[in-house]
């Protein structure tokens, strides 16, 4: 086996190799190999399974995931003394990165030379199993790590769940929530109901985006109260003024009641007064219902279909409740 250029010194501060003995350490360095990387050649590729690992002695290597729009987000450097791979090798899983040089770089690689943890196993089956061992407290150090830095910063971690769901200008769940995570958790029935305002751009352009902003807000507050009345369910903010409410294990004859009454609170909603000649403005709205699974088994269909009711509905003058049902709309 090639040790040749192998530093033993770099080899002793691995975390896989910390409690061998010299008489291990010596085989570990026999069985190590060294590589050289020029600037931009890849060290691993995403999905490659990791069958070794590296230190860095020399040069830089960038660790970056491609997106499919062919752009890339870089993940990590390292720099001469860093350990690169060695939880996924230890975890005989795959990279779900790839890495390159991003300058001429030296590596030392374990096993080297194209050997294998089953072939050294064979030569030296007590330095692969205190290796194996070294290993198993590495990753469960590490889960502990990872664990401890998430409860200290659960309240940081929280903040970001929400600022990554929550609709900014209303404080509604964002779209994206309902692929997210409440799809995960409905129950058969479950309740879908759209609302759309109808005239809207008639208030944003005689009055400014301010109003069409004061309105949004206004009728979010009215959407979290029926949540909050029902004890469950999520109100959403779907495009720029539809939005509605999903309430879990909610039958027919209470979706149909709450869509009535939310068509009220928004016919009892304060008229935005007249001014500097304008009239004053009165708020309507569209609403559309439906019920998973029993209207539409498929949630996607199901929630197009709901919102393409809406649309029809508000397309032909609004001021309606309308009911979604994938039989009547085929």
């Amino acid at each position: 086996m090639c040790a040749a250029g192998v530093d033993i010194t770099l080899l002793q501060k691995v975390e896989l190799f910390s409690s061998l003995d010299q008489d291990e350490i010596d085989f570990v360095v026999s069985h190590s190999g060294t590589l050289e990387l020029p600037k931009g050649r890849l060290l691993f590729s995403s999905g490659e399974r990791a069958s070794r690992f590296f230190v860095l002695t020399a040069g830089e290597i960038r660790v970056f995931r491609a997106n499919s729009d062919g752009s890339e987000d870089e993940m990590a450097r390292f720099t001469a003394g860093d350990t690169i791979g060695d939880f996924d090798f230890a975890r005989g899983a795959e990279y779900d990165a790839s890495a390159e040089a991003a300058e001429d770089s030296h590596l030392i690689e374990f096993p080297g030379d194209g050997g294998t943890m089953d072939s050294l196993a064979l030569e030296e089956p007590q330095t692969v199993c205190s290796i194996l061992l070294n290993a198993i407290e590495m990753m469960t150090r590490r889960i502990k790590s990872i664990h401890k830095l998430i409860l200290e910063n659960m309240h940081w971690v929280k903040e970001l769940h929400r600022r990554a769901y929550e609709d900014p200008g209303t404080g509604l769940w964002k779209q994206i929530l309902i692929a997210d995570e409440i799809t995960g958790v409905l129950k058969d029935p479950s309740a879908l109901i759209m609302l759309k305002p109808d005239r809207f751009k008639t208030l944003v352009d005689s009055r400014g985006h301010s109003a069409g902003d004061e309105a949004m807000v206004r009728i979010a507050i009215i959407l979290k109260n029926v949540v909050r009345q029902a004890g469950q369910g999520w109100a959403l903010r779907f495009k720029s003024n539809e939005v509605g409410i999903i309430l879990n294990n909610c039958g027919a004859d209470e979706a149909e009641e709450i869509a009535n009454d939310l068509f009220e609170f928004m016919v009892g909603m304060e008229p935005v007064a007249a001014r500097d000649g304008l009239p004053e403005f009165k708020f309507t709205a569209t609403i559309a219902w439906s019920l998973w699974a029993r209207d539409d088994p498929e949630w996607d269909s199901f929630f197009q279909g709901t919102y393409a009711a809406l649309m029809e509905g508000w397309h032909e003058g609004g001021e309606k409740i309308v009911r979604y049902h994938k039989a009547a709309a085929s």
